[in-house]
């Protein structure tokens, strides 16, 4: 499960447009009329109803258009990348956001969204996410935070506060091992999660040598540069504190497992976006929770949640014209002020655009929120990096060194390796 990681733009009046289309151009008659169907891919599947609700109310406002909808999950790259060769992609796209966005803009799959209505709501921040080359080929929908979710009721009764700093946090681990509880909640059966982590703590790192994620990148694809320019004992000593206080068969443990064994209060913590927040609540829907940085150094100041556009929407440029109209007009929906508020209500994610509101979502959003405001955070390096890096590099490499089946220099190795190896230094 790639959390792997939704969007809006300007309203026009298609109806016209689909008489005599054919249904490889997706309409068909009916009695209300000519309708356009759409189909919209998407792979984040927290809250698939959420999503699946939202795209009712657009049908119902626009009843020449539907909407069918495609969820993979896991790992859909290789089944979306097949699609494209055969000039069959969906017409809307979710996507990871910056190098997704920039694999398929680059190979021409997308259409230019740059003066489109939805992308004037877009917060100027997070408008990169979607970019590729001074354009805008993809909507960034939401936006998230990855750090420590923490169950305020077991702290309470432990007596102890979230914690501010590394050592905070040894401390926090031991009196909840004292106390009868694991500190971490484990998932180590899949690799997405320890794959964002070592990503992650990574760039915290790099921030310590004062170097740019962005510009660590350009040296990583320029062959200048080894994923072990930091302190890697620093990096794998935090890897191996989180292994050490998971669950004992956290090996075993995939998604759910982990959201189980946090919202029944086995596990006190766990190191996830809030994207798993929602999940657990269906698993204890009085779940109270809180949320902070993983704290990587002493200086709380510099302990920052690591946050950023998590998924874009896009639009295939292999659709007709009049599915590309329709797939424009659900995007500017999706950037209206009803849009933004049923994408709160129904999706529960904050989103990307200008003026949001967000208190309905609860206490961990806003202490993303409030964390955010006061000491920035560190962006989502990994969503920059070569995808197969990030996929067949940084996930296996770090699953497997959790698992004890590859040393730390291994793993470094491994990046290395496959970096050069997808940007051609090799």
């Amino acid at each position: 499960m790639k959390k792997t990681v939704l969007k809006v733009c300007a309203a026009v009046m298609i109806a016209s447009a689909f008489v005599g289309c054919s249904k490889k151009n997706g309409t068909n008659n009916s009695a209300g009329g000519e309708k356009v169907k759409l189909e919209l891919y998407y792979y984040k599947q927290e809250n698939d109803e959420g999503l699946k609700n939202i795209v009712k109310k657009f049908e119902s406002e626009n009843p020449n258009i539907s909407i069918d909808m495609l969820i993979i999950p896991n790992d859909a790259d290789a089944q979306m990348s097949a699609r494209a060769e055969q000039g069959d992609l969906p017409d809307i796209l979710q996507m990871q956001s910056y190098s997704r966005v920039t694999e398929y803009a680059s190979k021409g799959y997308l259409k230019d969204l740059s003066k489109e209505d939805c992308m004037k709501n877009v917060l100027p921040s997070s408008l990169p996410a979607g970019s590729y080359n001074g354009k805008q080929y993809a909507l960034p929908m939401d936006y998230a935070g990855i750090g420590i979710i923490y169950n305020k009721e077991i702290f309470k009764s432990v007596g102890i506060d979230a914690p501010e700093t590394f050592e905070d946090l040894a401390d926090v681990c031991d009196a909840l091992k004292e106390a009868g509880y694991v500190p971490f909640a484990g998932l180590l059966k899949e690799n997405w999660s320890v794959g964002h982590f070592i990503t992650l703590v990574h760039t915290a790192l790099l921030s310590e040598k004062g170097i740019e994620p962005a510009s660590f990148i350009d040296s990583m694809n320029k062959g200048k540069a080894s994923y072990g320019d930091i302190d890697t004992d620093k990096l794998f000593k935090i890897m191996d504190f989180y292994k050490n206080n998971m669950n004992k068969n956290a090996s075993e443990m995939g998604g759910n497992e982990q959201q189980q064994s946090f919202a029944k209060g086995e596990a006190a913590m766990m190191v996830q976006g809030l994207w798993s927040y929602i999940d657990a609540k269906k698993f204890n829907a009085n779940l109270d929770a809180g949320f902070v940085p993983f704290p990587v150094f002493e200086d709380a100041s510099k302990n920052k949640f690591y946050a950023d556009v998590d998924s874009t929407f896009g639009i295939s440029s292999q659709s007709s014209p009049e599915k590309q109209a329709a797939a424009v007009k659900f995007l500017n929906w999706l950037s209206s002020d009803e849009g933004k508020a049923l994408w709160v209500s129904e999706y529960k994610l904050t989103h990307s655009f200008r003026d949001g509101e967000f208190s309905s979502l609860g206490t961990p959003y806003a202490d993303l929120m409030n964390s955010v405001a006061e000491k920035g955070s560190y962006c989502w390096a990994f969503s920059q990096y070569p995808s197969e890096v990030f996929e067949d590099a940084c996930k296996n490499g770090a699953q497997k060194y959790m698992m004890n089946k590859a040393n730390s220099s291994d793993v470094i190795k491994g990046i290395d390796e496959r970096w050069a190896l997808v940007a051609g230094n090799k």
